[in-house]
């Protein structure tokens, strides 16, 4: 077995017993890779760090204690030699982009292979970034063209966050769930939407959702509100 020097050092973050046991034992797995710790919740992370001194951190993103998005954003803050992996259930565009914006080096959607998470551990470790397939091909979409770009020259009056606030609404999320998907409060997202509303010159959430539609926004929309309820209202912010 190599020594510990050439090894990788990660620290799992992940809450889900069962998966962060199964992770663990993919990762010890292999001769080159070593994991010094786990957290379960954002606030043993620290501690974890501390203590392992990873060269990697798999950072699930959804913990008990809050986002592993700013969990990411702190890190690359207070250890920007460090290399955080997202492993993740969330493979939405608008987890993908705050995760990326984070400053995350590579992001995976659980459900990933042995062989796949432990390339993308070592390309991490070795400072590469690495995605998989899927979600390189959504990146490429979003950098070199797709929706949101063309409805930045559609609707000029909005900005970057307001036409992502607006294309969840055009997929038919409501607020609590437009929250949860680009990490904002609720309030925030009513902010928005009243500055969209006022930009736009219209009155009614329909009225909004037609105009990101002509846009090019909300094309792989929800029939219903968030979590599968009933549709959302079409009459305010709120």
């Amino acid at each position: 077995m190599p020594s510990e020097k050439t090894q990788v050092r990660v620290v799992i973050v992940e809450d889900h017993p069962l998966f962060r046991e199964g992770l663990r034992s993919a990762l010890d797995s292999a001769d080159d890779i070593h994991v010094t710790g786990e957290a379960r919740t954002l606030s043993e992370l620290s501690g974890a760090v501390a203590a392992g001194r990873p060269q990697v951190v798999v950072m699930d993103l959804t913990l008990p204690d809050g986002s592993g998005v700013e969990a990411t954003r702190l890190l690359g803050e207070r250890h920007p030699e460090l290399g955080v992996l997202v492993l993740t259930m969330a493979d939405d565009d608008g987890t993908l982009l705050a995760a990326l914006h984070a400053g995350a080096r590579g992001y995976l959607v659980k459900g990933a292979g042995r062989d796949e998470v432990l390339h993308a551990v070592r390309t991490v470790a070795a400072g590469g970034a690495v995605f998989g397939p899927d979600v390189a091909a959504r990146i490429a979409a979003l950098v070199t063209g797709g929706p949101r770009r063309d409805a930045g020259r559609v609707l000029p009056a909005l900005t970057a966050r307001e036409v992502e606030v607006l294309d969840l609404v055009a997929r038919g999320y409501d607020n609590r769930r437009v929250s949860r998907e680009l990490f904002l409060a609720e309030k925030t997202v009513r902010n928005h939407l009243t500055h969209i509303f006022e930009k736009l010159d219209v009155a009614s959430r329909a009225e909004a959702v037609a105009r990101a539609r002509d846009a090019g926004l909300g094309a792989s929309g929800e029939a219903g509100g968030a979590d599968g309820g009933p549709p959302v209202r079409a009459d305010d912010p709120s």
